[in-house]
This record gives C-alpha cells, structure tokens and sequence, in this order.
C-alpha cells in the first residue's frame, strides 16, 4: 500500500496518541464556542429588560428565543452543504460573521422586529458553528482522541454561558442599556476570532473524502511531525474495528428525534429560567445570582466530559448524565427556595456541561465524512425546532405551576436518554 493510499494515510493519522496540533487549533475553536454559547444564553437573561423596553409581555419577548432556534435550523443546514461540498474552513469563518453581525444588530436595534432580524442572524451562525466545528473536530482528530478533543473545544463553550449571568448582572439591573452592551461585547468577541479561523487546517478526513490525497499526506505528515515533539505518547488502549453505519436518514431521524426532544428541556433552563424563578416571586437580581452561581456547574461538567469522554462507551455515560438532570430538575421544582435551587441547579448545569459536549461527538460519528456536516445539522441543527418551542411549552405548563414548568423540562431529558441508547456504539472505533 502506498503512502497516498486513502486508507494508508487515515491509519497514520488514527494511530498518532497525542494532540497532533498547535494549540490554537483548539483556541480558534474554543473561543468561538465562547462566543456562540455566551450568545444562546444572553438573549434569556436580556428578555426581562427587553419586554420593559419595547413595552411587550414576555411571552412575546420569548420570540426571540424561538426566532434564533429557527434561525439556528436555517444556518446549520446551509452550512453543513457548504461543509460538506467546499471544506470545513469555509463553514467554519461564516459561522462566526453570521453571529458577529446578528449580535451587532440586536444591540443598535430600535425596534422589536428589528431584534428578531438581529436574532434570526445571530442563531444562523450559532447552527453553523454547532454543525462545522463538529464535523471539522470529526476530521482532524486522531479516533482516541476525538472525544477529548471535542469535548475540550466545547468547554470553553460552557465558560461562556457561566460568565454570562455574571456579565448580565452587571449590566442589565444597573444600566437602562445594559442588555444592549452584552451584545456589542458578543460582536467584538467574534471580530477577534476571524483571522485565527482563517489560519486553521483543512481537514485530512474530508481531503480523502474528495480524492485531495496529497494535500490529506502533507497534513498527516505535519500532524505527525508536530506530535513527535510532544513526548512519548500515553498508553490507549487499541482502536475497536470499523462499524457498518446505518444508513444515512436512519440516524438522522433517530439524533433529530433525541436533539429535538433534549432542546425543549435544555433551553427550558438555559433561556426560561430568569422568567420563571422571576414568575414564581424572585427578583431579577436574585434570578442571575441564581444562574451566576449554578453556571459554574457548566464548566466543571465540561472539563469532566474532556476526561471521561474516552472512558466508557459515550452513549451509556450520556443516558446517566441526562437522568441525573432529570432528577435534579424535580427536586428545584418540588422545592424552589434560593438553597435548593443553587445547589441542585448547580447539578443540573453540571449534566449540561457534561452531556453535551459527549452528545456532539457522538452525533457526528455516526455519519460517513462526506455526509457528516449534513447528518450533524439535522441532529443538532434541525433539533433546535425544540429549542424553539421550548416557549410554547414549558411557559405555559410553568403557568400551572413552578413544578410543571420544571418538571417538563425533566421528562424530555429522560425520553432523550432512553434514545441515545439507539445509537451505534462507536467509542474507539476507526472511522472513514
């Protein structure tokens, strides 16, 4: 076999043991995540000031949040076809323009309608991001590390979710247009990452897929070289043997079904919940302490996922991380007083920290490289329609009660858990 031979140059790259890359190649991807996240939640934490503003009652002002899920379907699908066809690069620089200029337009924005175009933008690049930067991780991570290396571009993600209540705190109680600076600190973040997005790698897996196999050497090569100074690698243990992968609409329809239904309950609590503790007697301020606090439970979730991620078989470890969410989501809504809700909503953001970074990439290996980008936008992408109408169901259900609200939350996560269970164990797999 020659050392251009597609499959030669793929075992070269599945059998390098340690990070193979700079580490911007993970900075580029993490800060953008930073981003992307701190833009999911930050509209949530926004809304209670934006009703005020444009003189709307919050369940219209939850129109954005459904508009940028929408606009998250819109962006995720047009990007993974671009991924797909042209390279994971270019899907990776237009993600992050379409959320720099959708953020910029929600905070000059004058009007309400004016917010919802902002927003639709701003979710298009956040669905991009989601579906390239998955399929792009996918690509160019050896298969031992390529759960580590997509739940560490994803942790930084989740610092961005914890540090925004703590910037909304700042700025939304104190300054009339406090919600409007959150989204001009989003659009500068965004400019920042560009160039180093321009600098990053194609990846050697999609250069294969489209007969590129000298370009795809050329970079194994390099990834080999540059591990080669990184010292002895650790003991892993050895690669499983391919997996047949279902056919393509199969696993698409069972991840848009377990996307789908995660969303309602995870952006239930990452964009509902300063409505709902404020619904149910406490004050705004108390609401982003709340979240402040149980937002750190993000981030130790994460960098928990970086170091299980390749340690059991991911689907198992997803489905006890999603029941774990479920049950603390039913104590908070059996007894939402300030101590429970801090400690057990630290629980919940824990298993959001940790379950979803695992969810991406297990999502994206159950899909062929040519179909990859595809696969991961209709699971991760067109799921967001869940996210979207997250408003429509858990407000009025919280309407009822503190607990129905919570609890609904509760119950999509263990149906979601009971589906993950359908996918293709992949963990340690070789992979095209």
């Amino acid at each position: 076999m020659t050392g251009t031979a597609p499959n030669a140059i793929l075992e070269r790259l599945d059998a390098i043991r340690v990070w193979p890359y700079p580490r911007r190649v993970l900075m580029a991807l993490g800060a953008a995540y930073f981003f992307a996240f701190y833009d999911i939640v930050n509209i949530g934490d926004a809304l209670p000031r934006i009703a005020e503003q444009f003189d709307i009652s919050s369940e219209t002002a939850a129109y954005a949040i459904s508009v940028g899920l929408l606009g998250s379907v819109v962006g995720s699908l047009a990007v993974a076809v671009i991924s797909d066809r042209f390279g994971r690069r270019p899907g990776l620089l237009i993600s992050v323009a379409m959320f720099t200029v959708g953020s910029l337009i929600i905070a000059f924005s004058g009007s309400f309608t004016v917010l919802l175009v902002g927003r639709f933008i701003t979710g298009m690049g956040i669905g991009a991001e989601a579906a390239a930067a998955a399929a792009y991780l996918n690509g160019i991570s050896p298969t031992r590390l390529r759960g580590r290396a997509g739940c560490h571009a994803v942790v930084w993600g989740y610092v961005g979710i914890a540090i925004t209540p703590l910037v909304a705190l700042a700025l939304v109680p104190n300054f009339t247009d406090g919600w409007r600076a959150m989204f001009v600190l989003a659009a500068l973040g965004g400019l920042a990452i560009i160039p180093f997005r321009n600098r990053l790698p194609e990846s050697p897996r999609w250069l294969v897929v489209k007969g590129e196999h000298d370009e795809a050497l050329e970079l194994v090569e390099e990834a080999e070289r540059f591990a080669a100074t990184q010292g002895p690698p650790p003991p892993m243990a050895e690669l499983k043997p391919p997996l047949k992968l279902r056919s393509f609409w199969v696993s698409a329809s069972l991840f848009f079904a377990i996307w789908l239904i995660y969303y309602v309950g995870n952006y239930g609590w990452l964009t509902l919940a300063p409505t709902l503790l404020t619904d149910e007697g406490f004050s705004l301020t108390s609401s982003l302490t709340f979240l402040c606090v149980t937002g750190i439970g993000m981030v130790i979730g994460a960098l928990a996922s970086v170091r299980y991620s390749e340690r059991f078989e991911r689907k198992f470890t997803i489905a006890a991380s999603l029941t774990v969410f479920a049950a603390a989501l039913i104590v908070i809504g059996l007894a939402p007083v300030a101590g429970v809700i801090m400690f057990f909503g630290l629980i919940v953001s824990a298993t959001i920290g940790f379950a979803v970074p695992m969810m991406y990439v297990n999502t994206a290996e159950q899909f062929a490289t040519n179909m990859r980008a595809r696969g991961i936008s209709i699971g991760i992408g067109v799921g967001h329609l869940g996210g979207a109408a997250a408003p429509f169901v858990i407000l009025p259900a919280a309407a009822v009660g503190f607990f129905w609200g919570v609890g609904l939350m509760a119950l999509t996560a263990l149906v979601a858990a009971v589906l993950v269970l359908f996918g293709q164990s992949m963990t340690g797999r070789s992979m095209d």
